[in-house]
């Protein structure tokens, strides 16, 4: 049996990702909360993972105390500005805490502004449809990056603009819940716009920071090379879900399949990209799909599912997201922002994780700039529309006690950060089943 490691970069960046709204609990002041009382979701997220009532010292501590050296998290806008006119410093400072308690820890923050929640008072204005937002957003980032400044330097504008659009504009699965690709593609515009300015008062603020945005990467491969409607649908879906914010930041042309936007001032804002990859889809010509273009898409028959098949396990396909990042914004530095799997029995999470790891070992190989790894994610969460049916932590968490399961996922990645590395050891003990593909004789 070959015995080696494969070891990864000194001062690699070894963390687990969470968002506000789906671990703090309680966070009744935002567009999402209202959804789920609106009977949007499958559940609703209550006390979620109680970290506004505390408990994310005890999570930090797992995550340090398992080697991690790095966390990333959001802050909640509707707190810290809980209407137009006013700031709340006690919620501020609860931020401050959580910072300072990775800073006691040695794990590096990174800080996500917006991750998919709005205040209400901003959706009553029209949200991200109505320009406005940019200047109300602004407002809200220079408070709040000047408040936290002191601990974190490390930033994401904005997670997952294009997931935030399609879901809440396009399938309608996200609050508003409209169904108006050309409204989709103004809201798309403003993002793009309220990045722009993020990134620039931050840097008037930290020149030192580091910004950038995370992108919710999906590659895409028609069902049958053959069919050129497949491949059209392939690459209809494909641009209007991965392009347009990617297309501004390189160029300052925002690319969409309903014509183009020039914002030239987005062109080169960003100092790293975030990639969030989970997988990969397969799309072709459906003509009973009228509402999506006529197109369809899932996943390969023999694919290796999650639980209740939402995620297909393909790690190729996180090699050649890289790839594509790496092309499309060269020499930029990579931190892969979100990666894991729905699994509460946790049978598929350790070889997901590890062939997923062994892909992005192959690309820093390449001599690709990938600089950390966050895994998705450090404790079970509300996974918005789809409310507690999924379980994406790498620990369990028992809804009505807030006792936190250690998944044995949990001592696998612990070996990981510590070793900086994939050993054979590691695969053989957590995931035999596919040593042989990690460690081929």
């Amino acid at each position: 049996m070959p015995q080696a490691t494969y070891h990864f970069p000194k001062g690699f960046l070894w963390g687990t990702a969470t968002a506000s709204h789906q671990v703090e609990g309680g966070n009744t002041n935002n567009n999402w909360w209202k959804w789920e009382q609106d009977g949007h979701t499958d559940g609703t997220s209550g006390l979620a993972a109680d970290w506004w009532g505390g408990r994310w010292r005890e999570d930090f501590d797992r995550a340090a105390e398992t080697g991690q050296n790095a966390h990333r998290f959001s802050v909640e806008w509707s707190r810290i500005q809980p209407t137009p006119d006013t700031w709340d410093e006690e919620a501020i400072e609860k931020y401050r805490a959580m910072l300072r308690g990775l800073k006691e820890r040695n794990m590096t923050a990174l800080v996500s502004l917006h991750h998919f929640s709005d205040p209400l008072w901003v959706s009553e204005r029209g949200g991200w449809e109505n320009e406005d937002i940019v200047p109300f957003f602004d407002k809200y980032v220079r408070k709040i990056v000047d408040a936290l400044k002191e601990y974190v330097s490390l930033w994401c504008t904005i997670n997952e603009p294009n997931v935030y659009v399609m879901s809440g504009y396009v399938a309608g699965a996200f609050p508003p819940g409209k169904k108006d690709f050309k409204l989709s593609m103004r809201v798309l515009g403003n993002m793009v716009r309220g990045h722009v300015a993020a990134y620039r008062a931050i840097h008037e603020l930290q020149p030192e920071a580091r910004v950038g945005y995370a992108l919710h990467y999906r590659p895409m491969v028609p069902r049958t090379n053959w069919s050129p409607l497949d491949r059209l649908m392939r690459n209809i879906r494909y641009n209007g879900l991965n392009m347009g914010f990617p297309s501004a930041i390189s160029t300052g042309v925002m690319k969409t399949p309903l014509g183009n936007q020039n914002i030239p001032e987005a062109k080169g804002t960003q100092d790293y990209f975030g990639l969030n990859y989970y997988s990969v889809d397969t799309v072709w010509f459906d003509i009973t799909k009228p509402d999506e273009l006529f197109s369809n898409s899932g996943y390969p028959k023999d694919a290796d599912m999650s639980a209740n098949k939402f995620i297909a396990n393909i790690p190729e396909g996180i090699f050649t997201s890289i790839k594509w990042a790496e092309r499309l914004y060269p020499h930029t530095p990579i931190i892969i922002t979100e990666n894991g799997v729905e699994d509460s029995d946790d049978h598929m999470r350790p070889r997901y994780m590890v062939q997923h790891l062994h892909q992005i070992w192959r690309a820093v190989n390449f001599n690709w700039p990938v600089k950390g790894y966050f895994h998705w994610s450090l404790v079970d969460n509300f996974e918005w529309e789809r409310g507690w049916t999924q379980r994406f932590g790498l620990w369990g968490l028992d809804l009505d006690t807030q006792k936190r399961i250690r998944r044995p996922s949990v001592d696998l990645y612990a070996e990981i950060c510590k070793e900086n590395g994939i050993s054979s050891e590691m695969v053989q003990k957590y995931c035999p089943e596919v040593f042989d593909k990690i460690f081929p004789s």
